[in-house]
């Protein structure tokens, strides 16, 4: 993938030191896997910034696996013959950033991009060597394209499922291109008069990009070098077993 000048320029200029990161960029194109993508197309300029700056970056192609709906991290133990997301959970689970790409369909994010939302809930009860949830220290990105209205919209509800669950999510998290509305050319398709591909030479499209990149690196560096979210007012485990901080513990409460 061919970085603009611009971007080339900030990438080569950069002298902070990203290279202990980790990130998977996960693609929910209803497209069958071997079909080129526009989503992967718009990823494909994240994947360049971050392996510029030497950050250990995996592609996950969701249409590739055969994920079984529901909310725990393996349903083959809940009734389903299949389940495919174990095969994948732990590279998720183990990044540093975690992008998720998606296009629109009918204003909203794509039915694999909602199923992997789902398949992060599945681990909202696990937690880290902290006791916090398994996501804290980690952030989340998302990217989003199509040539119809939902931009915002898709990314409001994918920022807030990530921030929800547990990960980090930095200031201009999210990045996309939808041409103009109503049907017409996506991301990375030839111009109809020859002159290149629609939507590299946006402005809008790959300053977002470049800004979600960089904040993402940022904050996943900035949380890795100090051991990720303090361990206060935020372990599961407090609450679970009655120790809620700052009250009273009732069993050590006298009577009168």
């Amino acid at each position: 993938m061919m970085l603009s000048q611009t971007q080339d320029r900030i990438c080569r200029e950069c002298d902070l030191d990203f290279s202990n990161l980790s990130a998977v960029l996960v693609n929910a194109s209803l497209k069958p896997a071997g079909e080129p993508s526009h989503t992967d197309t718009l990823l494909d300029v994240v994947d360049a910034i971050f392996c510029s700056q030497k950050v250990e970056v995996e592609r996950i192609r969701l249409s590739k696996y055969r994920l079984a709906p529901g909310v725990y991290p393996d349903m083959r133990e809940h009734g389903w013959a299949y389940d495919e997301w174990p095969d994948i959970s732990d590279r998720v689970l183990g990044a540093d950033i975690i992008v998720l790409g998606t296009p629109i369909w009918l204003g909203d994010m794509s039915s694999l991009a909602r199923a992997f939302i789902e398949k992060l809930y599945a681990h909202s009860s696990q937690t880290n060597d902290k006791g916090q949830y398994v996501f804290y220290g980690k952030v989340g990105g998302c990217v989003v394209t199509g040539n119809e209205d939902g931009l915002k919209h898709v990314a409001a509800g994918t920022l807030y499922a990530m921030s929800h669950i547990g990960l980090t999510v930095p200031p201009q998290a999210d990045c996309g291109w939808i041409g103009e509305a109503g049907p017409g050319p996506s991301y990375g398709d030839e111009k109809e008069d020859g002159s290149g591909r629609v939507g590299f030479d946006n402005l809008f499209t790959q300053r977002n990009t470049t800004f979600m990149s960089f904040n993402l690196l940022h904050l996943a560096s900035m949380l890795k070098g100090q051991g990720g979210i303090p361990a206060v007012g935020n372990v599961r485990s407090e609450w679970d077993a009655g120790e809620k901080p700052g009250w009273p513990n009732p069993e050590h409460r006298k009577d009168g």
